[in-house]
C-alpha cells in the first residue's frame, strides 16, 4: 500500500477516528486503526467493539492495500509533522512514514485480524443542521448521570413528532428539555442514545452537511461529513420526565441571566460545594435575595432586581446545577417559576427558545 496526503488533512481524519479506538481492550488489534486506500480515497476505520467509526478522505494513491497502524503513535507522529505531504508506504509488517526530511518506520498489525465495519439495517433516519444538532446536545447533555448503574439516565432521550425535534437529559435531580421545529424531519423517531457520544460529535468541525440519524436493530448510525459513526442504542425505558412538569406556578420572576450567573457564583463563594443556594423572592420588592451560609465559614447574601408576579416564596438549589442550566441559556433574560419551596423550580429561557431546565429543591434548615 502507498499513498500521499496533505498532513493536515490527515491529522483532522484522525483526530476525528482515534475517539473510536479501545484503550483498555486485552486485544491489541482494537487500538489500531485500520487504512484502506483505494482509488482516489484513503478510509480511515477504528472500533472498540461498541463504538465503530469510518472517515474518508480524498488521497494520491499509488499502490491499492490495506493496513493496521498503531493509533496512538501513527497520529502523534502525523501531529508533529510539518505542513506538507505526507507519503506512507506499508507492505509485510512495516509501514514507512516520510513527509519533507523526516522519516520513520513503524510496526503494523494484521489486517485480516481488524473487525468489518458493521452493516446494518437503518429503519428510521432524520437529518438535522450540523449548527442545532450542535447547540442542542450542548445544552442537554451536561445534565445525563455519569453513574453507568443507570444505563438509561447516561442518555439523552431525542424524538421527532411531525416536526417537532425535542432533546431531553436528567440524572434524577434535574431535567434539561430543548426543541426547535425541523421542518423536513420526516418521519417520527424516538431513541435514546448515550450523551457522552453525542458531545464528541457536536465537537466536531461545523461544516454546513447535516447530521443524519438513523436506527437499526440496537444501534445507532450517525453520518455527519464524510464520517460514519455506529454506537450501541442505550435499552429501557426513559423516566416519565412530563410527570414532573408542573400546569401552573405560584411565582413567576424575570432576572437577566448574566446578572443572575455574577450573584450565585459571589454567593456560592463562600458554600462548599454541596451547600444551596437561597432564592427569597419578595414580589412586592420585585427582588431576588440570593444567600448562602456555611456554619463556621460565614455567610454571603446579594440582592438582584426581577420582574414577576404571585407569592413570595423562599427556594433553595445547589447552586452548580444552577450554574449549569445557566449556561445553556442563549437569551438576555430568564424566568424561574416556583410552585413551591418543595416542588422543583423551573428556568425558562425566553420566548423564542424553547429551553427549559428543572431543578430539584434542596430542604432549607
Amino acid at each position: 500500500m502507498k499513498f500521499s496526503i496533505n498532513q493536515s488533512e490527515l491529522q483532522n481524519a484522525l483526530t476525528v477516528v482515534l475517539k473510536g479506538i479501545a484503550t483498555r481492550s486485552t486485544l491489541p488489534i482494537l487500538s489500531g486503526i485500520y487504512l484502506d486506500a483505494r482509488g482516489d480515497s484513503l478510509t480511515l476505520q477504528a472500533t472498540d467493539l461498541e463504538l465503530s467509526i469510518q472517515y474518508t478522505v480524498a488521497a494520491l494513491v499509488e499502490e491499492e492495500g490495506k493496513a493496521v497502524v498503531p493509533g496512538k503513535l501513527f497520529s502523534e507522529i502525523v501531529k508533529n509533522l510539518p505542513d506538507a505531504a505526507v507519503h506512507v508506504d506499508a507492505e509485510d509488517e512495516h509501514a514507512v512514514i516520510t513527509c519533507d526530511t523526516a522519516s520513520f518506520s513503524i510496526k503494523t498489525l494484521d489486517a485480516e485480524d481488524f473487525p468489518g465495519f458493521p452493516h446494518v439495517d437503518v429503519q428510521q433516519e432524520i437529518s438535522i443542521p450540523f449548527s442545532q444538532f450542535a447547540s442542542m446536545v450542548k445544552r442537554v447533555a451536561r445534565v445525563v448521570s455519569k453513574d453507568e448503574s443507570r444505563a438509561i439516565l447516561t442518555g439523552v432521550l431525542i424524538t421527532v413528532e411531525g416536526s417537532n425535534l425535542k432533546m431531553v437529559a436528567t440524572d434524577s435531580y434535574r431535567l434539561a428539555i430543548t426543541e426547535t421545529e425541523l421542518p423536513d424531519a420526516g418521519e417520527d423517531f424516538q431513541a435514546v442514545i448515550a450523551g457522552s457520544f453525542l458531545q464528541e460529535i457536536a465537537s466536531l468541525p461545523r461544516t454546513d452537511d447535516p447530521v443524519k440519524l438513523a436506527l437499526a436493530e440496537n444501534q445507532i448510525v450517525v453520518t455527519y461529513h464524510e464520517t460514519v459513526f455506529i454506537n450501541r442504542r442505550i435499552e429501557g425505558n426513559f423516566p416519565n420526565y412530563r410527570q414532573l412538569l408542573p400546569d401552573s406556578y405560584a411565582t413567576r420572576v424575570g432576572m437577566e441571566v448574566d446578572r443572575l450567573v455574577a450573584g450565585v457564583k459571589r454567593t456560592s463563594l463562600l458554600g462548599q460545594s454541596s451547600s444551596p443556594v437561597k432564592f427569597d423572592i419578595n414580589v412586592a420588592s420585585q427582588t431576588v435575595l440570593l444567600s448562602a451560609m456555611t456554619q463556621d465559614v460565614g455567610s454571603a447574601q446579594e440582592t438582584l432586581p426581577c420582574a414577576g408576579d404571585g407569592e413570595d416564596v423562599e427556594i433553595a438549589f445547589n447552586f452548580a446545577y444552577v450554574l449549569d442550566g445557566l449556561a445553556s441559556v442563549e437569551t438576555e433574560k430568564v424566568y424561574l417559576e416556583v410552585q413551591s419551596s418543595l416542588k422543583p423550580g423551573i428556568f425558562r429561557a425566553e420566548e423564542g427558545e424553547n429551553f427549559l431546565y428543572l431543578v430539584m429543591p434542596v430542604r432549607i434548615s
